[in-house]
């Protein structure tokens, strides 16, 4: 059984280690290997360390309530992009070895209530254009709502916003 819940301070160094995973993993050919190889679930935990003790919207998913281990987090906060809608997804990432299992729809799910309850009434997201979990967002009722670039480790790379608005389209799932 997958439990979703909020973030604790003990979660930090978890949640770093799934960022560094994750971004190993769906990101070779796009980000430089050194760059992918220097990444430091140490360095990436003190930050979740600072954004949970701040109050921000971590929420983890473990294979147990009783188990240490993570398999995946989501964050959201108000809009850092304006014009696109009122909260923002701006990370989900879940182990390889866990997808295709309903984790990233449920973390997604999780991070829209936080964000109804704080009271956007839309939510979007950034993904890399060339990252195959693009068509996860189109699965879930992701409408297209604007492109852009991002630059990471020096490279720019193009990016896609996924809106859905109203944000009780997140809470229904998949679309058929």
């Amino acid at each position: 059984m997958i439990t979703v819940r909020r973030a604790r301070a003990a979660d930090a160094a978890a949640i770093g280690a799934v960022h560094v995973a994750a971004w190993r993993s769906a990101y070779p050919g796009l980000l430089p290997d050194a760059y992918l190889a220097n990444l430091s679930a140490t360095r990436q935990a003190r930050h979740y360390d600072a954004a949970i003790a701040s109050g921000a919207s971590v929420i983890v998913a473990a294979p147990d309530s009783k188990m240490p281990r993570l398999v995946g987090f989501a964050t959201a906060g108000l809009a850092r992009t304006a014009g696109l809608g009122d909260g923002e997804i701006e990370t989900l990432y879940v182990l390889d070895d866990w997808r295709d299992l309903g984790i990233g729809r449920g973390l997604l799910r999780a991070a829209a209530k936080d964000l109804a309850a704080r009271g956007c009434r839309s939510a979007f997201l950034w993904v890399l254009r060339d990252n195959p979990s693009r068509f996860f967002y189109q699965h879930l009722g992701g409408q297209q709502a604007a492109s852009g670039e991002t630059t990471v480790a020096g490279v720019r790379l193009p990016q896609t916003a996924f809106c859905w608005d109203p944000i009780d389209k997140l809470f229904a799932g998949a679309v058929a």
